[in-house]
């Protein structure tokens, strides 16, 4: 997730278009460490070896 953001950040700034501007969802789960597969936590929880959603 954070490579998705990092990328969002760039197409934000450098094309000044409000549809690249990062989603305060995705923001939130970055700065908390959630960054998908790489921690196992994201928009699913990965930790028990099934995909869960997370709430």
């Amino acid at each position: 997730l954070d490579t998705c953001l990092s990328v969002m950040q760039v197409l934000h700034e450098g094309l000044a278009d409000s549809k690249y501007r990062p989603c305060p969802l995705l923001v939130k789960y970055v700065e908390a460490g959630w960054l998908g597969k790489k921690t196992q936590r994201g928009f699913y929880d990965y930790r028990s070896g099934t995909p869960v959603p997370t709430r």
